[in-house]
């Protein structure tokens, strides 16, 4: 006979089948909510329902899960977003939409604002050096494809993420400076125009 799903003891089982990718996630979860000092072995044990064990298993020391999460977070945050941009043919029309997009979801989730904080941190000053240097490249590509020459394209790509930072880090420290609604779309479309515009 085939055990309820919410049996006692099933349940107890499943919380322990946990694989690095749920502590990576649980430990950008904690950098999110109170930054990288949140990465501590026992209270992630106990947000994950588990015991210290299930950490060991995965990882050798603190340092180990911190770089499994940054890479995790370089992976969802910015080569997913590539992959699935890739999918519109149309260069400008990536452009507007991985603004509205990443700006839009750096509002909602803090967890850049407090890796920008903690950019001191070795393993995070790689990842952030990492990725920064990637975002800025793929801006500056779709801009070569719709025709400035590379070092213009270059230049637009690094003004274009440096908007972006500046934009999610009012977002949190002080967002009633920002437009909000439909004057925040037309807003972020106002900075793209400029942005395009062959004579900037």
């Amino acid at each position: 006979m085939v055990q309820p799903k919410d049996s006692g003891r099933e349940k107890g089982r499943e919380r322990k089948r946990l694989t690095a990718g749920d502590w990576a996630d649980a430990a950008l979860a904690a950098m999110a909510e109170r930054g990288l000092a949140a990465v501590a072995v026992e209270p992630l044990a106990a947000r994950l329902g588990t015991t210290k064990g299930s950490f060991y298993w995965h990882f050798a020391n603190r340092e180990a899960l911190i770089e499994a999460a940054l890479l995790r977070w370089e992976e969802l945050c910015t080569e997913e977003i590539i992959t699935a941009l890739d999918a519109e043919p149309d260069p400008e029309t990536r452009l507007r939409m991985l603004f509205h997009e990443a700006t839009a979801s750096a509002a909602e989730d803090p967890l850049e604002v407090s890796l920008l904080a903690t950019a001191a941190h070795p393993q995070v000053a790689a990842t952030l050096r990492r990725v920064t240097e990637r975002r800025v490249r793929y801006v500056a590509q779709l801009f070569e494809e719709l025709g400035f020459p590379p070092e213009a394209a270059r230049q637009r790509g690094l003004l274009a993420y440096t908007s972006y930072l500046g934009h999610t880090q009012l977002t949190h420290a002080v967002p009633q400076t920002l437009p909000a609604g439909a004057e925040r779309d037309a807003y972020l479309e106002s900075m793209m125009d400029t942005l395009l515009r062959r004579d900037a």
